[in-house]
């Protein structure tokens, strides 16, 4: 007796209020489903830590959000169906597209996620024996986001109704009224692809240009523009259609690095000039740091103003900007040796000046 007049006083008895408890209850399961797909993720996760294949990980990371969001959206469009004919706010034909807009959304978003985790995998030494070039795999992520966003955008239309047969005629038309309005933006945007495909430097690379004032490391490359970090750490943004105009080094590159020096010792030393030339060429050869496969060549090069001047031609085996001035250092300090050690030394400018004294003639007388 109680509990019906419980029921009365609540108006749960009522048949119009059994839609509401449905609701409720669905509501209750699609809580308790996702708490439980969650742990079971996790659990998932802990034992994936375990082995060396990175690739399950990914997909298990990138899926674990669409999946939660899946499962909510499964159950408001249950909910949805069931109060539709109660309140009638969703039609069968509303429902049945946003089911297709919610998995094409979610499909979407799952490709998006495993895209940029496998950018990180396919350029880090630690997961991959041979890391791919950044530079290679940002051009292809970004072609496969860019890709998928407007196939995506093309299917959603298509499936509220919207005929893209139009958008894709006006698209056709739009784009010569587009490409005259933003010749520069499209050849910033084909200058990047060409650095994509071309690949002149990559992220982390030296440039510079003997064209323009343009020198430092190379922090990004995007579609329209690359940002380089100069040595005196300002930033620097260089539209990508410059680089189709213009010489680019890339020292990042180079196979050696040279050591050209010209040194001259006194005139006085000049019987000691072939000994001391013979024995700083032993000395490149004997050299750990330098390379003797490479062109080396110590001669006598001229008679200067005031020194006998013969050059140092060699290559070393580092590229490294800062060890490469230690080898050379090194090089330098024992040709100096050597030239103490002949008794020699090193010309400085100098000039020498003759006085021509007069003979005084005596008158006679």
């Amino acid at each position: 007796m109680y509990w019906e007049i419980f029921i009365d006083y609540t108006g749960l008895g009522q048949s119009k209020m059994h839609w509401l408890v449905k609701i409720i209850g669905i509501l209750a399961i699609t809580f308790f489903a996702n708490f439980l797909i969650s742990k079971l993720l996790s659990r998932i996760q802990l034992k994936l830590q375990s082995t060396r294949n990175p690739w399950d990980k990914a997909l298990l990371l990138a899926a674990r959000q669409p999946i939660k969001y899946f499962i909510w959206g499964l159950g408001i469009l249950i909910v949805s169906q069931s109060s539709s004919n109660e309140i009638g706010f969703f039609s069968n034909t509303n429902i049945e597209s946003l089911k297709k807009v919610g998995l094409i959304a979610l499909l979407t978003w799952f490709i998006f996620r495993l895209s940029k985790r496998s950018e990180q995998i396919l350029t880090s030494p630690t997961k991959m024996k041979h890391p791919m070039d950044i530079t290679t795999v940002s051009a292809i992520g970004k072609l496969i986001k860019a890709s998928l966003f407007i196939i995506s955008t093309l299917v959603v239309l298509q499936t509220i109704g919207v005929s893209i047969s139009g958008i894709l005629a006006f698209g056709g038309i739009g784009g010569i009224a587009v490409g005259f309005a933003a010749k520069d933006l499209l050849a910033n945007f084909f200058g990047g692809l060409m650095i994509y495909l071309d690949r002149p430097f990559s992220v982390g690379d030296w440039v510079r240009s003997p064209d323009k004032e343009i020198e430092g490391t190379v922090e990004h490359i995007g579609w329209r523009q690359t940002r380089i970090r100069t040595f005196d750490k300002r930033p620097l943004y260089v539209p990508n259609a410059t680089f189709s105009l213009i010489s680019v080094e890339n020292p990042s590159r180079m196979s050696h690095r040279r050591i050209y020096e010209k040194i001259g010792i006194r005139y006085d030393d000049v019987d000691a000039l072939p000994s001391i030339m013979a024995e700083v060429k032993s000395m490149l050869k004997a050299h750990q740091d330098i390379d003797g496969n490479q062109t080396m060549i110590v001669n006598f090069n001229q008679f200067g103003p005031s020194s006998l001047e013969f050059f140092v031609y060699t290559f070393t085996k580092t590229t490294n900007w800062i060890r490469f001035h230690e080898v050379k250092q090194d090089v330098l300090l024992k040709i100096m040796d050597i030239i103490t050690h002949h008794k020699a030394e090193l010309a400085f400018p100098t000039q020498t000046l003759k006085v021509q004294t007069e003979t005084q003639i005596q008158p006679e007388g």
